[in-house]
């Protein structure tokens, strides 16, 4: 498990690095954040809230504009943040340069269709190869939450609820809640996984939930602003399943906020407070 550093900075005591490794999952080299607060709270090794970023972001959005940096300190929690996609020249791109599909849009699936499956895996990159490399490289426990924004919330939420075990929380910033329902994820899900719905129903929240028992904690907020609302990020059609089910989570309708950074910014420090809870 080689990795290169590639920055490091001071922040709130704690250190706010970026490395690079070669992923086996995803057959090239990958980038990753991490910040590693500087003490680990009330444990031996920090527990992790890992954060997945949305369409066309890179590991930096979150590290460089959520501010996330000095509540985690605080609270003595590690942040780790991949990348939204792979990266290369070798790996295939959305033909046509669009955003919402191929670098920057792996949307969080293995991809089973050409020209897609070799490279774009990051369901198991995010679930599996990526926390082993964090918990043998870094003073991390294997406690772990998961968080993330739009693409990202979208991944947070399917990765808890099918891996129920693996985390004590989820929580997510104007997520993605019902993919098979939009042209965003559509688009995705038809490329990646071919045309066979019962594909696309494992990578779906709202699908998920219809089956699941629900025993991670959720925090979703959802601003009444964004512009992405009714056509692509669909919480309604989760919320409506979660209570017919009589599920337990939180969500949030945040008056006059829109999807962008500024959102995220102003309420991370509750969804980081939110995590603490359940990890210590």
């Amino acid at each position: 498990m080689e990795i290169q550093k590639l920055s490091s900075n001071k922040a709130h005591g704690g250190l706010n690095e970026q490395y690079s490794h070669f992923s086996s999952v995803l057959g090239c080299e990958m980038r990753f954040s991490i910040f590693l607060p500087p003490q680990p709270g009330k444990l031996a090794m920090s527990p992790a809230v890992y954060w997945l970023s949305g369409l066309t972001c890179t590991d930096e959005n979150f590290s460089h504009k959520a501010g996330a940096q000095r509540f985690a300190a605080a609270l003595g929690l590690a942040l780790v943040v991949p990348d939204t996609s792979p990266r290369g020249a070798e790996i295939p791109d959305d033909p046509d340069g669009a955003f919402d599909l191929g670098l920057g849009a792996g949307f969080y699936v293995n991809a089973t269709e050409e020209p897609w499956r070799r490279h774009y895996r990051m369901y198991d990159y995010v679930v599996k190869e990526l926390p082993e490399l964090i918990e043998a490289l870094f003073p991390i426990s294997d406690r772990r939450s998961i968080s993330g924004h739009s693409m990202g919330g979208h991944g947070a939420l399917m990765i808890a609820l099918r891996n129920s075990k693996n985390y004590s929380s989820a929580s997510a910033f104007s997520p993605i809640c019902n993919p098979i329902d939009c042209a965003w994820g559509q688009k995705a899900f038809s490329n990646y996984l071919g045309e066979e719905m019962s594909a696309w129903q494992e990578y779906d929240s709202t699908e998920l939930i219809k089956t699941t028992d629900n025993s991670v904690p959720i925090l979703i907020d959802q601003g009444d602003s964004d512009e992405f609302l009714i056509e692509q990020l669909k919480p309604d059609n989760l919320v409506r399943v979660a209570q017919e089910r009589k599920l337990s989570f939180e969500y949030r309708l945040q008056q006059g906020y829109d999807h962008s950074y500024f959102f995220v910014s102003s309420f991370i420090e509750e969804h980081l407070s939110f995590h603490a809870q359940h990890l210590f």
